[in-house]
């Protein structure tokens, strides 16, 4: 009997995949995804081995079963090649193994407990006959244990290494096995396997180069600053590669000279990839637009928005081995893999990725291995989970060869030296070890006094929406920052009341390609000196490119309060530097209490506010600031994950399961949340571009990659049970749910959709007399 790993419902068998062929084809590009770091050799053998249970007689009778006697769920095909693993390879390098052969449908799982659902039960199940493997695989690998290099020690955490070297052989497998599949089938169908974005060339550095050389400025000091910055910067792209610091204030051109000596740097070592990390989705389109369209890289720039994710749609008990029988149900699941020359994507999106257990947000991670890792805004990561993001980052750059690089214009005492941190009882210093030759702006603290723009005042007594509104009757410019989307919608209803002219709105419920729009309009009235008065929570702070003369921001920690006022007097057009300076207040809401997540940063910066510094955004201000966050909070708080109300620290986890290589996964992947409430995606089929696209969804017999890049910018995240009754109300339609379940769902009640406001979620019932708010 010839033995198939995929079939074709309307072919006959001579057209169906080979066993053989499949297993051969995963092993190869698992080995091409982990040479990067060394592994090739051990994803070989996890390639070669992963589906060696499909040669059991009852997954080849589920194979050739009439399409409608298929059933849901075939035989266990992924516990065979784990449980080989081991006995081949022995307990270190085939446990090492096991855990993604035997995760590579399900995810990776915990090492013990859970009974059924652990890989120790997993090895100890029996399993069915699977004669034939051998002749199958071709042979495997011999003497992996010779192919196990020793990984540098990591300096927040050693035990962190062996796990993390786990996750990244689970990725090379999962991704492989994602895209053999597929090219399966597009040969089938007659065509080709979809374009992949690939590597950096040395066209993408010089398309940057040129752009950087039209656009370079010393009409003015702010711009010639600029380019000093970015000079010096890529003077520095020969240092080898490793963790590095950009600590430039806000408007001194930090993305573009990130991109350049990312480009640079990259050029000289041979790194593959540059990989953008942006705090916030909401301005995700806006670097991604200047890259793409302003710098000139065009389709070798990717958005990645997380709107679809797969593994975030299935329940957390679904461990389920079903791809199909004809494995089409896997490329229904299809996820991002980052397979790009720039990737632009959120801290949500990568740090989760990086501690996930399921395969859609983990295939992705191989990606990263010698690539240019460009941490924005590095001070965003959550404190709780503050040191499993450190080891990560120096995992990455001590022993996958990446460079990553911390992008801030606060630098948030994130280094050993700063001596922010302290872990034991004997306190010894924490952090990463990064030289001070390792920081690309050129003397930061004397840059922050060269591009001062601003004055902050903090208002103690609190501020009612009223007065607010008063405010900005008196100013013809003016941009308030709040912490809710709530408060944003009732302070621009208030303004609208009293007729104020140029009253503007800029919230999360705007779909990106709307809120990309409003932004154009804002510019180009700011630049005409029409009125604009502009409410918007943090959306606006991290690196959109506008600037007012007065901005008001809603109670935040120091960070925030930098980030804000890089939208105030932005490029130094209110007069000489030094001489003439923005108008800055932080208050606190006398109607809309602190939330609890914004709190903890405010406490702090209410300590360093308290001494009445000259100036609340200098650096030493900014070091006193993250002493209180880091340091006189303990290690403990620096790794405070919960899991089902009790506290999981990570690291811990990692540390206790050590010697029996037992790591817990599944429960790691379930308590790293960077966000406590769960958003899901609603399409807006805001224009034509929209509309196209879903209308190939709708026909497409598994999700095309470009059509779900494209509708990222038309999605509106809200929580889930709004989704949940706006899809009970019909207000929302998901696509093909017999095929994808409720992942893409669609407004359909137009009405629901304000061009000044967004998405209402108050009342999904609720229809405006006209049809369609876009007519």
């Amino acid at each position: 009997m010839v033995i198939y790993a995929h079939s074709l419902d309307d072919r006959g068998e001579d057209d169906w995949e080979r066993l053989a062929c499949h297993l051969k084809n995963v092993g190869a590009r698992a080995a091409i995804h982990a040479a990067p770091f060394g592994a090739a050799q051990l994803a070989l053998a996890m390639g070669l081995l992963h589906d060696i249970g499909k040669c059991s007689v009852s997954y080849q009778e589920y194979i050739r079963r009439p399409v409608d006697g298929k059933g849901t769920k075939g035989p266990d095909h992924s516990t065979a090649g784990a449980q080989r693993a081991v006995e081949i390879y022995g307990r270190l390098v085939g446990r090492l193994l096991s855990f993604g052969i035997a995760g590579h449908h399900g995810g990776l799982m915990n090492g013990d407990g859970h009974e059924g659902g652990s890989l120790t039960s997993r090895l100890g199940k029996t399993v069915e006959q699977h004669d034939g493997w051998q002749t199958c695989t071709g042979g495997v690998p011999k003497d992996l244990q010779q192919s196990m290099r020793p990984p540098r020690r990591n300096d927040i955490d050693a035990a962190f290494s062996l796990p993390f070297l786990a996750r990244m052989l689970f990725s090379c497998l999962v991704d492989a096995d994602f895209l053999e599949t597929e090219a399966f089938y597009s040969a089938a169908e007659g065509g080709d396997p979809p374009e992949r974005g690939g590597r950096l060339l040395p066209d993408h550095v010089q398309t940057t180069r040129a752009f950087l050389a039209r656009h370079r400025r010393d009409d003015t000091d702010v711009n010639r600053l600029r380019s000093r910055i970015l000079d010096h910067a890529n003077a520095r792209a020969g240092l080898e590669p490793g963790l590095f610091t950009l600590t430039v204030p806000t408007g001194g051109g930090k993305t573009l000279t990130s991109l350049s000596f990312a480009m640079e740097h990259a050029a000289v070592h041979g790194l593959r990839r540059i990989v953008y990390v942006i705090p916030f989705t909401s301005i995700i389109e806006q670097t991604a637009s200047v890259f793409r369209d302003d710098v000139g890289l065009g389709d070798a720039v990717l958005e990645h928005h997380a709107s679809f994710d797969w593994d975030q749609r299935r329940p957390a008990s679904d461990d389920s081995e079903h791809e199909g029988a004809s494995g089409l149900e896997k490329l229904r699941r299809s996820a991002e893999n980052w397979d790009a020359p720039v990737v632009v994507t959120t801290a949500v999106q990568f740090f989760e990725s990086l501690f996930a257990a399921r395969t859609g947000r983990a295939r992705k991670l191989h990606n990263l291995a010698k690539s240019v890792i460009v941490l924005d805004e590095a001070q965003s990561i959550p404190v709780h989970l503050l040191r499993p993001c450190l080891a990560a980052i120096e995992e990455l750059a001590k022993n996958y060869g990446a460079s990553v690089i911390l992008c801030t214009a606060t630098q948030p005492a994130l280094r050993r030296d700063d001596a922010a941190m302290f872990k034991g009882v004997d306190k010894t210093p924490d952090g990463l070890v990064i030289p001070e030759d390792r920081e690309l702006a050129p003397d930061p603290a004397r840059l922050y006094e060269r591009l001062r723009r601003v004055t902050v005042e903090w208002r103690r007594d609190a501020v009612t929406d009223a007065e607010l509104v008063t405010h900005f009757a008196k100013r013809e410019q003016m941009l308030c920052i709040v912490n809710s989307r709530n408060h944003a919608r009732l302070l621009f209803s208030r303004l609208r009341e009293e007729g104020q002219d140029g009253a503007v709105h800029l919230t999360t419920l705007m779909c990106a390609r709307h809120r990309q729009d409003v932004l154009e309009k804002i510019r180009g009235d700011l630049a005409h000196g029409r009125g604009v008065r502009l409410v918007a929570t943090s959306l606006i702070e991290a690196g959109v490119d506008i600037s007012f003369p007065e901005v008001w921001r809603a109670a935040a920690g120091l960070p925030s309060l930098a980030q804000a006022a890089g939208r105030c007097n932005r490029s130094g057009e209110l007069g000489p530097l030094g001489e003439a300076f923005g108008r800055v207040v932080l208050f606190e809401s006398a109607e809309h209490p602190i939330p609890d997540a914004i709190n903890a940063f405010y406490g702090p910066a209410r300590t360093v506010l308290r001494q009445e510094r000259a100036d609340p955004l200098g650096l030493d201000a900014v070091r006193e600031y993250y002493r209180e966050l880091y340091w006189r909070k303990g290690e403990a708080a620096l790794d405070a994950a919960t899991l089902e109300g009790r506290d999981y620290p990570i690291l811990k986890a990692l540390a206790d399961t050590l010697r029996g290589l037992a790591w817990p996964f599944a429960d790691i992947a379930r308590a790293f949340r960077m966000i406590d409430q769960a958003m899901d995606p609603v399409i807006v089929p805001f224009d034509d571009e929209a509309a196209e696209a879903i209308a190939v969804l709708r026909g497409a017999p598994f999700p095309p990659r470009a059509v779900v890049r494209r509708l990222q910018r038309y999605v509106v995240p809200v929580p889930s049970r709004v989704r949940l009754a706006m899809i009970g109300a019909r207000a929302v339609q998901c696509i093909r749910p017999d095929v994808y379940g409720d992942r893409f769902a669609v407004l359909e009640n137009r009405s629901l959709y304000d061009e000044q406001s967004g998405l209402r979620l108050d009342d999904p019932s609720w229809r405006a007399g006209e049809d369609n708010i876009f007519q």
